[in-house]
C-alpha cells in the first residue's frame, strides 16, 4: 500500500494513492488505521508533503568501514531536518563544500528497544525515499562534526510511504539537474535492513515515525543554490528538492 501525507485546501491530510487519485483517510494510518472519509482528491491537486515528521529523530547509517562483520555507525539528525517533495535544501553559511545522498528511508511504526534481528521487520511500517545531505567542510572539524548533517533541510522525504516495499530489491538513482551522480543497489550493502532496525534500536529507542536512512554505498553529489536535485527508488517514486542559499 502507498500511502501519501498532502496539503489541499488548507488541511493536511493522509491519503491512499489510488492511480491519479488518493482516498483520503480520517487520520494518520500509522496510529489511527485505514478508515476513509469518503473523500477522494486528484493527486496534480495537492502538494505532496514529507511523508511522515518524525516523532524525535533521523538514524543516519554510516557504512563504508570495508572490515567484514565491523557493526554498524550511526549519525543523528533532528526532526527538524525534514523536508518534503519540491521544498529546498538550504546551504548554510557556514559551509563551502554540501553534498547530498540518495538513501532508502526506513519508517518505524512502533515503539523498538532490543529489537532482535528476526523481530525487526515488524517493527517496520513502511519505506520511502529519502536524500541525506551533509556539509563536508564542517564534518571534518572534531568541534562540528555532529551538527554538519543536522540543519534544517537536511533530511527530504518522500514523495508516499510503500507499507509493502521489499528492501532487498532497492536500487538508488542520484540526479544533480542533468547529471547522474549515483547507482546504488541494496545488495551491496554491508548491512540488511533487519540488522540496522536491530542494531539502531540497542542503542536508542525508537520511536514510531523515526526514521532510519540506509548507508546504501555509493557516490555523493556536491550541491550548490540553484540546483535541482532528483533521488529515485524505482517502486517508491522519486523525490525532487530544488537548493538554494540561505
Amino acid at each position: 500500500m502507498k500511502i501519501a501525507r498532502f496539503s489541499h485546501e488548507g488541511t493536511i491530510a493522509f491519503g491512499i494513492v489510488d492511480d491519479d487519485e488518493l482516498v483520503v483517510l480520517t487520520g494518520d494510518p500509522m496510529f489511527a488505521g485505514y478508515d476513509t472519509t469518503g473523500d477522494r482528491v486528484e493527486l496534480v491537486d495537492v502538494k505532496l508533503l514529507a511523508p511522515v515528521i518524525p516523532r524525535s529523530k533521523v538514524v543516519v547509517l554510516r557504512e563504508g568501514s570495508g572490515h567484514e562483520g565491523a557493526r554498524p555507525s550511526f549519525a543523528l539528525k533532528p526532526n527538524t531536518a525534514v523536508v518534503g517533495p519540491g521544498d529546498p535544501i538550504v546551504i548554510p553559511a557556514q559551509s563551502n563544500d554540501v553534498t547530498v545522498t540518495g538513501a532508502l528511508g526506513i519508517i518505524i511504526g512502533t515503539f523498538a528497544k532490543n529489537v532482535s534481528i528476526a523481530d525487526a521487520p515488524g517493527v517496520i511500517f513502511g519505506y520511502t525515499v529519502a536524500a541525506d545531505v551533509t556539509a563536508r567542510d564542517l564534518e571534518q572539524l572534531p568541534d562540528q562534526a555532529a551538527t554538519a548533517s543536522a540543519f534544517d533541510s537536511f533530511s527530504p522525504l518522500g514523495p508516499i510511504i510503500d507499507t509493502a516495499y521489499d528492501p532487498a530489491t532497492a536500487v538508488i538513482h542520484g540526479r544533480i539537474n542533468d547529471g547522474q551522480f549515483q547507482n546504488s543497489s541494496a545488495a551491496v550493502m554491508e548491512h540488511s535492513v533487519a540488522e540496522i532496525v536491530s542494531f539502531a534500536s540497542s542503542i536508542f529507542t525508537l520511536l514510531p515515525g523515526d526514521v532510519i536512512l540506509t548507508g546504501v554505498p555509493g557516490s555523493s553529489g556536491t550541491i550548490e543554490a540553484n540546483d535541482a536535485v532528483q533521488i529515485e527508488i524505482p517502486g517508491i517514486g522519486v523525490l525532487v528538492n530544488s537548493v538554494r542559499s540561505a
